[in-house]
C-alpha cells in the first residue's frame, strides 16, 4: 500500500519563483538595512568621489599615397599600407613627445587643486591665481607648494611664517617664483600647486590619451582624454590635435630644409667648380686669342681673302705706275699728242694733279704748235720745259708710288701669313677649349639643375600643408563618466539585495545541520511520518481532551499515519530513538502516548533510557522503582506501572534507579518477558530509548518493537547522521524505520517545499482550526512582523504555535 507520507522528490527538486522568494522574504529586515547601507555608502561616494569625464574630438588623417588602379593584390597591398599608416600616426598621437609639446605650451608642468574638508580638486583656469615660474632650482625634481590663504591678497608658503602678495617674488629651496593674481575666482584657504618635469608630466598625460578609429578602414580618427577636469582634458585634446598638425608640417619642412641644406652645399661646390673651370677658360682663350672659334675662323678666311684682293688690287696698281712709268720714259712719247692716260686707280692726290698739269701743259704746247707756232717758239719751248719737268716729277711720283704698293703688298702678305699661320694651329687650340668648355658647360648644367631643383624645393617648402584637418575640436564636459550615478546606485541595490542573499546562501551551504523537509529526503528514501511544530508551552504533555493547539493536531496526524506504518490491529511495540540526546525523544514519546490514548487505546510508556530518563520529570511524576528494579529481580512488574494524571488509558513504567551497566542489563531475559507481559496487557506500548548513534541500546531493544519512530530535530540534527537512519532503513537493522521531524518553526522559506507541507498551518492560517499561542517577541521579531510582506501574497499568515523544545 503507497503511504502517502512518501511524495516525490522530483517535487521538490522544482522549486519556483514563489518559493525562492518565501525563503528569502524573512530576511526582509536585514535586506531593507543592506540597501539603505548600501545606498547611504553610494551616496557618500557620489558625493565625494573624484569625478572623471571624457572629452574628445574628431580628425582626420589624410593619405599622402596615390590612387592608383589595379589588381586586387595590390589594392590589398596599398590597403595594408594605409592601415599601417593610420597606427603609425595613432601611436605618433599617444608619444610621450608630441604631448612634451603639448605640457609646453599649456605650462602643464604645474597642477592647481583647491583642498576641501574631503577631498581635493584639480582647479584647472579656475583657481584665483597663476603661477610664474621665475627659476626653478632643479629641473630634473618634482615638488610641491602648499598655500594657505589669509584673505584675498596674502597667503603664505608651505610652512614659512611671512606673508606673501600676489605678483611678489618668494624664493624656497625649489627656486623662485610668484603668483599672478586671477581675478575670475574667489579666494578660498588652502591650495596645493604641484610641479613635475615636463617629460613626467607628459608621461601622465599621453597615458591618459585614447585613440581609435572612429570609422574602421577610414582616416577619421576620435582622441579622447579622461581626467578629473574637463577643461584641461579639452585643452589638452585640441592641443595635441593642433601639433600634431604642426609637427606633421614640421616633417614635412625638415625634410625640406635637409634637401636644401644638401642642394646648398652642392651649389657652393660646383660653383667653386665652375668659377675654376671658367677662368682656365678664360685664361686659355686670352693667352690663345680665342673669343669665337666660328668668327675668327671666318675672319681667318676673310683676312686671307681680303689680303689676295688687297693684294691683286695692289699689283694691278703696280702696274698701271709701271705703265705710267714706262709711258712717261719712252722718249717717243714725250711730245706726243696723245694725253697723259690719267692713274687709272691710282688713288693719289698729287699724281692725279701732276698728270692733270702735265696734259693741260702737252694741250697748251699742242695748240701752240697747231696755231703753227714753230717749234723754238719761247712758249713751245717754255711748254716743253714744263712738261719735262712735270714728266720727272711723275715718274718720281709713281716711282714713289711703286714703293709704296710693293710695301702695302709685303705688309698684306705678312698679314695673309700670320692669317693663315693663325688658321692652321686653330683646330688644336679649338679643341684643348673644346674640353676646358665642356667641363665648363658641365658644370653650368648640374650648377643650373640644382639652382632648378632648389627653387622647386623651396615652393614645395612654403606649400606644405598638414595631412591631417580638425572635425571637431573637444569642448569640456559637464557629465562624469565616473562615477556614474545610475550605475553606482543600481550597484548598491544589487550589492545590498545580494550580499544578505550571498550570506544567507552561504549560511545554509554552510549549515551541517537539518533544516528542511527536503535535506531528510535528499538523503534517505526513509518515509516521514510527521513533523512537531515548535512549542511555546511551559508544559511537555501538550495534548490533552480539550486541547486544539497546532502541535497537539500535529501529534494527532502523526497518529493517523502511525497506522499505515503498522497496518495491523492488536498489541504494537513502538520504539522512538534519536542519533543523540536532545532531539525530543522523551517529548515526543509523552505527547505520543497521550494522543494514542485519547483514541482508547490503553497506552503504557517505558522508559528504557535508564542512562538519561527524562519521562518522569517530563510528567511531572514522583520518580520511584523502575524498569532497572524488575531487571534485577527486587520489584514486581505490576507494582512499578503508575497511572499518568488526568489522562485516561494512559500509564507509565519508570527508568528507576540508573545503572552502572544498562548494555549488559538489557541483554537480560526479563526483558523479553516484560515485552510479553506488556503485550498482553497494554494496546500500544511506547518504548523511550537512549539515542541509537550514541549507544547501543535501542539495537538491543529493536527486536521487541513492531515499528521505530527516529526524531530528528530541525537545526539540530546533522545531516551526515541522516545517513546513519538511511543505514538503518535499508539495512532493515532497525524495524520499519519512520521519521518525525520535531521543533519544526516555521520560516519563510519553509512554507511550500518544505515543513508544513501537509498543511499544518504554515503559511496557509489558522482560522478556527487551532488555538493560537502569543509567542514572546524580541525587537527584531516585531520588525519582521511589520515587513512581512508576504500577507501581499498569501492568505494572512497566523500566530505560529508551540512546538517541542
Amino acid at each position: 500500500m503507497e503511504e502517502p507520507v512518501n511524495t516525490s522528490k522530483s517535487e521538490l527538486g522544482n522549486l519556483s519563483f514563489r518559493d525562492l522568494f518565501y525563503k528569502y522574504v524573512r530576511f526582509l529586515p536585514l535586506f531593507v538595512l543592506s540597501v539603505a547601507l548600501s545606498l547611504f555608502a553610494a551616496f557618500v561616494y557620489l558625493r565625494y568621489a573624484t569625478p572623471i569625464y571624457n572629452v574628445g574630438g574628431t580628425m582626420m588623417i589624410r593619405s599622402e599615397q596615390q590612387n592608383n588602379s589595379g589588381n586586387d593584390k595590390f589594392e590589398e597591398l596599398i590597403s595594408n599600407s594605409k592601415t599601417s599608416n593610420i597606427q603609425n600616426e595613432i601611436e605618433v598621437l599617444k608619444s610621450r613627445p608630441l604631448m612634451q609639446r603639448v605640457v609646453d605650451n599649456l605650462n602643464l608642468q604645474f597642477s592647481y587643486y583647491g583642498k576641501g574638508k574631503i577631498k581635493t580638486v584639480n582647479i584647472y583656469k579656475q583657481g584665483p591665481f597663476l603661477i610664474d615660474a621665475v627659476m626653478i632650482a632643479d629641473s630634473n625634481r618634482s615638488f610641491s607648494l602648499k598655500l594657505k590663504f589669509i584673505n584675498d591678497h596674502q597667503f603664505y608658503v608651505n610652512d614659512e611664517k611671512r606673508p606673501f602678495t600676489f605678483d611678489q617674488v618668494f624664493r624656497n629651496a625649489n627656486g623662485e617664483f610668484r603668483l599672478v593674481h586671477n581675478p575670475v575666482a574667489a579666494v578660498n584657504s588652502d591650495y596645493n600647486i604641484f610641479w613635475q618635469p615636463t617629460i613626467y608630466a607628459a608621461g601622465d598625460y599621453a597615458g591618459a590619451i585614447q585613440v581609435t578609429p572612429k570609422i574602421p578602414g577610414t582616416g577619421i580618427l576620435s582622441v579622447s582624454m579622461r581626467t578629473a577636469n574637463s577643461q584641461m582634458g579639452a585643452d589638452i585634446v585640441n592641443k595635441l590635435m593642433e601639433e600634431y598638425s604642426n609637427y606633421s608640417i614640421e616633417q614635412k619642412n625638415k625634410t625640406s630644409d635637409q634637401t636644401l641644406l644638401f642642394i646648398d652645399e652642392l651649389l657652393g661646390t660646383y660653383k667653386s667648380k665652375l668659377d675654376s673651370v671658367q677662368r682656365i677658360l678664360l685664361d686659355y682663350q686670352q693667352r690663345n686669342n680665342l673669343i669665337d672659334v666660328s668668327a675668327q675662323t671666318m675672319s681667318y678666311f676673310g683676312n686671307i681673302s681680303e689680303s689676295d684682293k688687297t693684294i691683286n688690287e695692289q699689283i694691278l696698281k703696280q702696274d698701271v705706275a709701271d705703265m705710267l712709268n714706262a709711258y712717261l720714259r719712252d722718249k717717243n712719247n714725250s711730245f706726243k699728242k696723245v694725253i697723259v692716260p690719267s692713274s687709272l686707280g691710282l688713288e693719289d692726290k698729287t699724281l692725279n694733279d701732276l698728270v692733270v698739269q702735265y696734259n693741260a701743259v702737252q694741250l697748251e704746247r699742242q695748240q701752240f704748235l697747231d696755231n703753227n707756232v714753230p717749234a723754238n717758239n719761247p712758249y713751245v719751248r717754255a711748254a716743253e720745259s714744263k712738261i719735262e719737268t712735270l714728266r720727272v716729277s711723275i715718274l718720281e711720283n709713281v716711282k714713289n708710288i711703286n714703293s709704296s704698293i710693293g710695301s702695302a703688298i709685303s705688309s698684306i702678305r705678312k698679314k695673309s701669313e700670320v692669317s693663315q699661320t693663325q688658321l692652321r694651329t686653330l683646330p688644336l687650340k679649338v679643341k684643348e677649349q673644346l674640353e676646358i668648355q665642356r667641363q665648363v658647360d658641365a658644370f653650368q648644367n648640374l650648377y643650373k639643375i640644382l639652382l632648378e631643383k632648389r627653387i622647386n624645393t623651396a615652393i614645395s617648402r612654403a606649400a606644405n600643408v598638414s595631412n591631417s584637418d580638425i572635425i571637431d575640436r573637444a569642448y569640456p564636459s559637464s557629465t562624469p563618466i565616473k562615477p556614474n550615478k545610475k550605475a553606482i546606485q543600481i550597484l548598491a541595490i544589487l550589492l545590498g539585495l545580494g550580499l544578505p542573499a550571498f550570506i544567507i546562501f552561504a549560511a545554509e551551504l554552510l549549515n551541517d545541520k537539518v533544516t528542511t523537509r527536503f535535506d531528510i529526503e535528499k538523503i534517505t528514501a526513509a518515509p516521514i511520518l510527521g513533523e512537531i511544530g515548535h512549542s511555546y508551552s511551559d508544559k511537555v504533555l501538550v495534548v490533552n481532551k480539550t486541547t486544539r493547539s497546532m502541535v497537539a493536531e500535529q501529534f494527532r496526524i502523526i497518529r493517523s499515519n502511525l497506522q499505515y506504518i503498522l497496518n495491523k490491529q492488536g498489541e504494537s511495540v513502538i520504539l522512538v530513538t534519536s542519533s543523540f540526546s536532545g532531539e525530543g525523544k522523551s517529548y515526543v514519546t509523552t505527547n505520543m502516548g497521550a494522543v494514542l490514548a485519547l483514541a482508547g487505546k490503553k497506552t503504557i510508556i517505558l522508559e528504557f533510557d535508564i542512562r538519561k530518563p527524562k519521562i518522569l520529570s517530563g510528567m511531572d511524576i514522583t520518580k520511584g522503582p523502575g524498569i532497572t528494579n524488575y531487571l534485577v529481580g527486587k520489584a514486581n512488574l505490576q507494582d512499578l506501572i503508575k497511572p499518568v494524571p488526568e489522562q485516561e488509558n494512559l500509564f507509565v513504567l519508570g527508568c528507576g534507579p540508573i545503572p552502572p551497566n544498562p548494555a549488559e542489563l538489557l541483554l537480560d531475559q526479563r526483558v523479553e518477558d516484560l515485552f510479553v507481559w506488556m503485550r498482553k496487557n497494554y494496546e500500544v506500548i511506547l518504548v523511550d530509548t537512549a539515542p541509537v548513534g550514541m549507544v547501543s541500546d535501542a539495537m538491543t531493544l529493536s527486536k521487541f518493537a513492531d515499528t521505530t519512530l527516529y526524531l530528528v530535530r530541525q537545526g539540530h540534527t546533522f545531516k551526515k547522521q541522516v545517513a546513519l537512519i538511511d543505514e538503518f532503513y535499508k539495512d532493515n537493522k532497525l524495524p520499519k524505520v519512520s521519521i518525525i521531524i520535531n521543533d519544526v518553526k516555521i520560516k519563510a522559506g519553509y512554507g511550500y517545499y518544505g515543513y508544513g507541507r501537509y498543511g499544518y498551518g504554515y503559511g496557509y492560517g489558522y482560522g478556527s482550526y487551532y488555538e493560537e499561542e502569543t509567542p514572546p517577541r524580541n525587537m527584531l521579531e516585531k520588525i519582521i512582523k511589520g515587513l512581512d510582506i508576504r500577507r501581499l501574497f498569501g492568505k494572512p499568515r497566523r500566530k505560529r504555535k508551540k512546538s517541542a523544545s
